[in-house]
This record gives structure tokens, C-alpha cells and sequence, in this order.
């Protein structure tokens, strides 16, 4: 055990006296503060400039563009920098001849939108045609205000046809709601925001992103150590004092406490800066154990995969190819993450806690989403991701014993086999 101390803290030391390393830890709460900071600022400037909308309009039933022409002065005068200009193309006796006209305009480039509206759009048998040609990624989002503007001003024009005072609606359609947060105690009530409410659902992304970047990035660390001490021979030196095992035992030990500090920083930057903005984030100690667990356990099992990739492997470049499979597994997690948080104890979610990879990252994002998961769930999910552990441990140490000593060529899938079946 003393051996397996004595190589966690090489490892630990000579990656935290890195340049590299302690310019990384400087950086990166800043980056975390400055990523939080200016995210809040652009939540609240949501009117960058961008070029003027043109958009045709062909109005064959002749009673809308009057209405639809002061929605958009209205826009434009609440918008100086988003402006959109409203072009009316007069309906001819020929529809076909008008709404040809205006997609040849569109095609041309003269325009970025054409709008057909149907003789009997009053009616509620008729639509309204929105064409585009090209459209730009940047005014996908003003398209949906276009429509806005044309479909108000038909519901608009059939209330009109209805008798229907448009203030009365308003009136009977308006119903304010404060969104209050109870406090633990009396007096400790607050109105809820809206970027409250985007917190809430960030907030378990951001904890099981942590468990992913502390996981992986720091897990990389062990292919780089390992190719490099099996280049220049050191490891060769360092066999000669210990054993494989407990090289391979100490360097895990060793990263995995890098891991740690790195994610301490990180979620403490975070914190701060979160609550430097005003935000609130409530995170119990029980939480904060449970992350430790997981991510201490998911390190352990990641890093004795990569022991054995980087054992096996001669260089960085020929790693690439089997990590290839390994990341794939490790961001399903990423993938699914909105769909579990929707549904902390659904089918899909209880299922990838129990498979071991995914058990550090998918248990850390229902726990932080508020699921109130049963003890015995949160046991039975710890006790496997154990055992897996401790095989892959067990497999990982046999692949390394062999792997680590041989150059110039790769162990392929049946010495792997080989060396497992070994006693």
C-alpha cells in the first residue's frame, strides 16, 4: 500500500506543478464566471442589430394589409435595430399572375419573405401562405414574429366581423400570476424569476456536465502518462520496484485526486459566481456526498479502462481509434439529459442507472433534478457501480501487466482474451 501511495503522489504532483496544469486551474474560474456573467447580460439585451426583414405581401382578400402594415410600423418603432419593411404587391385579377410575381421577387433576392393571404382567410376556410427561398439561419427566429403579426391581425379583423370589442377580450384574457418560493421559514417567501425557473433546469445539467469533464478530461491525463513513461522506458525502471499492479493502482489514485481538486474549483467558481449574479441555487450537503461517490467511483472505473487502452498502445494516435467506442457510450447521458429531467423516475432513466458507465452521471442528474429516489435504489445503483469497479480494476490489471512491457507492437482482442484468462 505504501508503494501505491509513494506513485499517487508522483502523479499528483508532477501534474500540479505543470505550467500547464496551474494556468488551466487560474483560468478556468474566470472563464466560468465570465461564461455566467455574460450569458445573464445577453438573457436581458435580446435586440442585437441585424439586417432589415423585407417582406412582400399579396392580400387578396383586400380588407388586412392596412392592419398588418401598423403591426409592423408598431415593430419597428420598438425595434430600431431589427427592422422589418413591408412591401405590398397589388392583387391583380389573376391571383396567379400576383403570387407569381411575388416568388420570382423571392427568388431574385429582393425580398426575404413572401406572404399570400386568401380571399377567404375572413371566412376561416382559407390560409396564409408564408414562402421563403434560402433562408438565412439569422431570421429563422423573425419568421415566427411575421406570423404572429398575420394571424393577429385575421383573428383581430374577425372579431371586428363578430362585433367583439378587442379590449374586453384583453381585459377578460389577462391574468396576472406571481410565481412565490416558499422559504424554510416565515418571512423567507420570494417572487420567483424567470431566469430562476431556467436555473432550476440547468442546474442538474451543469452537475452531471462536471462529473463528465472532471471524468474524461482528467482521465486522459492517464493514456498521456502511461505512453509516455512506455516510450522513454521509465517504466521499465519503475517495474523493477514495484508492481504492475500497484504502478497502475497509484497513477488512478494519484489522477484521481487531480479530479478532484479540479472539480472542487470548478463548482466553487460556479457557486460564486452564480451567487455574485443574484441566482439561487440551493445544493445540500447530501447532494454534494452523493457527487463525491459517483464521481470518485465513475473516475475509478473510466481510468482502469484507460490504463488498459494505454498499455497496450504504442502512441496517442493509435488510442484514438478505441476511444472512439468508449466516448460514444459516455455521452448518452449527454444526449438524454432533457428527457430525464423531465422524468427523473421514468423507464428510461431507472434503466440507465443501473448500467455502470452511465450510473455516475445519469444518478447525479436525478438526484439534482429533486427526484425523491428510494434509498434502496440509490444503494443497489452505488453496490454495482462498486463491483463493476472492481472487475474492471481486476481486467484492467491483467491487460496492463502485459500490455506495458511490450513495444512495437499492439496487443490485439485475443492476447487481451489471453492475458484475462490468466490466473
Amino acid at each position: 500500500m505504501q508503494k501505491i501511495l509513494k506513485v499517487a503522489q508522483r502523479e499528483y504532483i508532477e501534474t500540479v506543478k505543470t505550467k500547464t496544469f496551474i494556468l488551466g486551474i487560474v483560468m478556468v474560474p474566470f472563464i466560468i464566471g465570465g461564461v455566467i456573467f455574460f450569458t445573464s447580460r445577453m438573457s436581458r439585451d435580446k435586440t442585437g442589430p441585424r439586417p432589415t426583414v423585407n417582406v412582400a405581401v399579396t392580400d387578396l382578400s383586400n380588407e388586412l394589409a392596412a392592419e398588418i402594415k401598423a403591426s409592423f410600423d408598431k415593430y419597428n418603432q420598438t425595434n430600431p435595430r431589427r427592422q422589418i419593411r413591408f412591401h405590398k404587391l397589388e392583387a391583380q385579377e389573376d391571383s396567379d399572375t400576383a403570387e407569381n410575381q411575388g416568388r420570382n421577387k423571392l427568388r431574385q433576392g429582393q425580398v426575404d419573405a413572401y406572404v399570400v393571404l386568401d380571399k377567404d382567410i375572413l371566412e376561416g376556410s382559407g390560409k396564409i401562405y408564408l414562402y421563403t427561398y434560402k433562408p438565412k439561419a439569422s431570421n429563422l427566429d423573425i419568421f415566427w414574429t411575421i406570423e404572429n403579426f398575420f394571424r393577429k391581425a385575421v383573428v383581430n379583423q374577425r372579431y371586428k366581423m363578430q362585433n367583439l370589442s378587442q379590449e374586453l377580450l384583453a381585459k377578460l384574457q389577462h391574468v396576472p400570476i406571481e410565481r412565490v418560493e416558499m422559504g424554510s421559514a416565515d418571512g423567507q417567501d420570494r417572487v420567483q424569476r424567470e431566469t430562476d425557473r431556467v436555473i432550476k433546469m440547468m442546474v442538474p445539467f451543469f452537475f452531471m456536465y462536471l462529473i463528465f469533464m472532471g471524468i474524461v478530461g482528467t482521465g486522459q491525463h492517464m493514456i498521456s502518462s502511461v505512453i509516455e513513461e512506455k516510450t522513454s522506458r521509465v517504466i521499465e525502471v519503475l517495474l523493477s520496484a514495484l508492481s504492475p499492479f500497484q504502478l497502475m493502482a497509484g497513477k488512478i489514485i494519484g489522477l484521481g485526486g487531480i479530479g478532484l481538486t479540479v472539480v472542487s474549483l470548478w463548482a466553487g467558481a460556479a457557486y460564486l459566481t452564480a451567487r455574485w449574479q443574484g441566482l439561487s441555487i440551493d445544493i445540500t450537503a447530501e447532494l454534494a456526498l452523493y457527487f463525491a461517490i459517483y464521481y470518485i467511483l465513475g473516475f475509478l472505473l473510466f481510468s482502469s479502462i484507460l490504463a488498459a487502452v494505454g498499455s497496450i498502445c504504442n502512441t496517442i494516435k493509435e488510442t484514438q481509434s478505441l476511444m472512439m467506442p468508449i466516448m460514444m457510450v459516455f455521452i448518452i447521458p449527454l444526449l438524454s439529459w432533457f428527457k430525464i429531467v423531465q422524468s427523473p423516475d421514468g423507464t428510461l432513466a431507472r434503466v440507465f442507472s443501473f448500467l455502470p458507465p452511465l450510473t455516475p452521471m445519469v444518478m447525479i442528474l436525478r438526484l439534482s433534478a429533486g427526484s425523491d429516489i428510494w434509498i434502496v435504489e440509490i444503494f443497489a445503483s452505488v453496490v454495482l457501480l462498486a463491483l463493476t469497479v472492481l472487475v474492471a480494476m481486476w481486467a484492467a490489471a491483467k491487460v496492463f501487466r502485459t500490455g506495458i512491457l511490450m513495444y512495437g507492437k499492439r496487443l490485439g482482442l485475443r492476447e487481451v482474451c489471453r492475458c484475462l484468462r490468466q490466473s
